[in-house]
C-alpha cells in the first residue's frame, strides 16, 4: 500500500487492554493509499481508568456503571478528535468517518459469543458532527468467528512484502500475531499476555504504569519453576483459531502459581519471559525470517532482545516500514472504517474462523 497522501480524511480512535489511553490518528485512505497525518495520545482521567478496570471484572450494578462509563469515554473521544482537528486545521465536514473501536470490557468468544465495548457512538457523533463507524466484532462472531484479532488485514496491506516471510506481533496489554507469507495472510491470533501482568505487577510493587525499557525485568533472573506454572495454561496449548482478554489473564490467574516468598523483581523477570515465550513459542511452527513488532510493546527493550534470543530472527519496530508502533492499531481502525463505508469486507476468516468474509462495523450519522 503506498504512503502518499491521497484519498479521504478519516480518523481511528483506540484504547487498548492496557486502559493507559486515547490513541487517535488522522489518515488518508483510498484504494492503495494509506498515510498518516497527525497523532495524539490523550490520557484518561485516572476516575474514569479505574471506573474501567473495575468494569472488565464481574461486579454490582454493571450496567447503570457501563452506561455512564459510555458516555464519559464518548465525550474523551470527541474532545481528541476536536484536538486533531484543532492541530491539522481541519473542520469535520473535511472528514469522511471517525473509525472508534471503543473499549473492551467483555470478550466471550465461542458459541454465542458475544464482544462488547464501551464507548456511546451516537455522543461521538453528535458531539463531533462527524459520522462515526463502531461495533467492528459482532458481526464476525455472528459467523462463528473469534471476533478478533482484527488488525491482520491492515497488517496485510501495509506490511505485506513479496518473497518475504513475515510475523507481526502487536503487544498491547493482550499480544497478537499476523502470519504473512510473501503478499498473503496465512493466519493471526492472540498468543496471550502482553504488558498487561507487566504493568499490573509493576503498579503494585514500584507506583510506576510501566516498566520502562522493561529495566526493572531486565535486573532480574525469572524463575523456571514460575514460568513453567504459567506456561501451562490450557489457552497456550489451544489452536487457533483463538483470542483472549482480560477476562482470562489477570492477578486472579496470576495469583494462585505465586509462592508467598516471591522476590519482586524475579516475578517482573517471569512475567516478561512469557510473553516472550508465549509469542516465540506460538511462531516456531510459522518461522518467520523477521518479526516486526508494535503496541507498547515496541519500546521494551528487553523484551526485544528476549524475543530475538527465542527466534533467532530479526525483531524490528514497524516504524522501519513507514508506521511508528504506537498508532498502528489505531490506524488499523481509520482503515477499517474506510472499508465500511467502500462495501469492503474487514474480516479475515483465516484469521477469525468466521465462516464468511464480511463488511465489519455499524455507521453512526451525527
Amino acid at each position: 500500500m503506498s504512503s502518499e497522501a491521497r484519498g479521504d480524511y478519516l480518523i481511528g480512535l483506540m484504547t487498548g487492554t492496557s486502559v493507559d489511553g486515547i490513541d487517535a490518528v488522522l489518515t488518508r485512505i483510498g484504494d492503495g493509499h494509506f498515510s498518516l497525518q497527525a497523532t495524539l495520545n490523550q490520557p484518561l482521567p485516572d476516575p474514569l481508568q479505574d471506573a474501567v478496570l473495575a468494569l472488565c471484572q464481574p461486579g454490582d450494578n454493571e450496567i447503570d456503571r457501563a452506561g455512564a462509563v459510555s458516555r464519559q469515554l464518548s465525550l474523551c473521544y470527541a474532545q481528541a478528535c476536536q484536538t486533531l482537528l484543532e492541530q491539522t486545521g481541519l473542520k469535520p465536514q473535511q472528514i469522511r468517518a471517525i473509525g472508534c473501536h471503543g473499549q473492551t470490557v467483555r470478550h466471550r468468544p465461542g458459541e454465542n459469543g458475544f464482544s462488547l465495548q464501551l464507548g456511546c457512538p451516537d455522543t461521538l457523533a453528535v458531539e463531533t458532527g462527524i459520522t462515526v463507524v463502531s461495533n467492528f466484532r459482532n458481526k464476525d462472531m455472528a459467523l462463528g468467528g473469534q471476533g478478533a484479532p482484527l488488525v491482520p488485514p491492515f497488517h496485510q496491506q501495509l506490511f505485506a512484502r513479496p518473497g518475504q516471510r513475515r510475523a507481526i506481533a502487536n503487544i498491547g496489554g493482550m499480544a497478537n500475531v499476523t502470519l504473512l507469507d510473501g503478499n498473503t495472510l496465512l493466519g493471526g491470533f492472540d498468543t496471550g499476555p502482553g504488558n498487561v501482568l507487566m504493568d499490573l505487577w509493576i503498579r503494585q510493587h514500584r507506583q510506576q504504569p510501566f516498566d520502562r525499557n522493561g529495566d526493572w525485568a531486565a535486573g532480574g533472573e525469572p524463575d523456571p519453576r514460575l514460568l513453567a506454572q504459567l506456561l501451562d495454561d490450557p489457552y497456550f496449548r489451544l489452536p487457533p483459531p483463538k483470542s483472549t482478554g482480560r477476562e482470562l489473564f489477570h492477578a486472579d490467574w496470576l495469583k494462585p502459581h505465586l509462592p508467598g516468598h516471591s522476590e519482586p523483581q524475579q516475578v517482573q523477570a517471569t512475567l516478561a519471559e512469557l510473553t516472550a515465550r508465549s509469542i516465540s513459542d506460538a511462531l516456531a511452527d510459522f518461522a518467520p525470517q523477521q518479526l516486526l513488532v508494535c503496541g507498547g510493546g515496541a519500546h521494551n527493550h528487553h523484551l526485544l532482545a528476549r524475543l530475538q534470543h527465542h527466534l533467532e530472527i530479526p525483531v524490528i519496530s514497524t516504524e522501519s516500514e513507514g508506521l511508528h508502533p504506537d498508532w498502528v492499531e489505531a490506524a488499523a481502525f481509520a482503515w477499517l472504517a474506510w472499508a465500511r463505508l467502500e462495501g469492503q469486507c474487514g474480516n479475515a476468516p483465516v484469521v477469525t474462523g468466521a465462516s464468511r468474509e464480511t463488511i465489519l462495523g455499524q455507521v453512526t450519522l451525527p
